[in-house]
């Protein structure tokens, strides 16, 4: 008797068309060190300030750009008399994402990374921690680039949404400093298993690990809870928030473009998703 392997998935003509443009615009060393240049300037980088980092001369530094423009990695703009080169937002996502897409990257990614910050402790979210709570998703809010919300939701909203056993706040020396919760996403039997996640942390307390923290709780407990599928959508500038999620195992699933606004301003959304490694289907 034979074993029948596994049919191949077969990648649709056209997306493996223009994976293999965005591919192949990389298969330059030169380029790829201008497009990190580049992605690590938040507010754009002049063609002169990259001639310089990268010892190349101006004509073929302005070749680079232009050829990464083309592709679509990178915008150009002339500011007075200077060339200002910036990084189209979508290719930070939609660069990863079509590499996963290639290599058939549909299992879950191990989770999670084992240097968890020492001085922050996660546990789950009690009475009085409401008020800290709302503060914080208002401070969220206040960066514009956090949620779709203008206003902070009431308790009651945010105690019947979130799952219970699946909200959970940082603290640092027992001051709250970022919370993280998990609601369901469709309340019909077949999607039991998938919930919405979102993670929140103070304003001072960025950057210190407690996303990090919370993720970490977020998706272990997640898992022995049996939730089979997490998601949630970040907005596109949120780089930080996305680097994270994908430490936790979340994988980036698309963008999606001007998917709602805010304060009049349309914005992009990168949907991650996570899989349990007891996901129904997986081995």
């Amino acid at each position: 008797m034979t074993t029948e392997l596994p049919r191949a998935q077969v990648l649709p003509a056209a997306d493996a068309a223009t994976y293999s443009e965005w591919f192949a615009c990389l298969a330059e060393p030169v380029r790829v060190r201008l497009l990190h240049a580049v992605a690590t300037s938040p507010h754009g980088i002049t063609v002169g300030s990259l001639v310089e980092i990268l010892g190349t001369s101006q004509s073929t530094c302005s070749h680079h750009v232009r050829k990464l423009a083309e592709v679509g990695f990178v915008h150009v703009e002339k500011v007075g008399t200077a060339t200002v080169v910036t990084i189209n937002q979508a290719c930070c996502s939609g660069l990863p994402h079509a590499a996963d897409v290639v290599m058939g990257t549909l299992v879950p990614r191990p989770c999670c990374p084992a240097d968890l910050p020492s001085g922050v402790t996660v546990r789950a979210v009690e009475r009085h921690d409401w008020p800290a709570v709302r503060r914080i998703y208002g401070e969220g809010i206040a960066t514009g680039v956090a949620t779709f919300e203008t206003t902070v939701p009431s308790r009651t909203s945010l105690d019947s949404a979130w799952l219970p056993g699946h909200r959970w706040v940082a603290e640092i020396d027992g001051e709250v400093v970022g919370w993280t919760a998990a609601a369901p996403v469709d309340r019909r039997a077949g999607y039991s298993g998938v919930a919405e996640t979102a993670v929140a942390v103070a304003g001072g307390y960025r950057g210190r690990g407690v996303g990090k923290a919370l993720l970490h709780k977020q998706v272990t407990e997640a898992d022995a809870a049996g939730l089979w599928t997490l998601e949630t959508s970040l907005f596109l500038g949120n780089r930080a928030g996305i680097a994270v999620h994908h430490a936790a195992g979340y994988r980036t699933v698309g963008v999606r473009e001007r998917i709602g606004q805010r304060d009049g301003v349309w914005h992009d959304t990168v949907l991650l998703e996570r899989r349990s490694a007891t996901s129904p289907g997986t081995a």
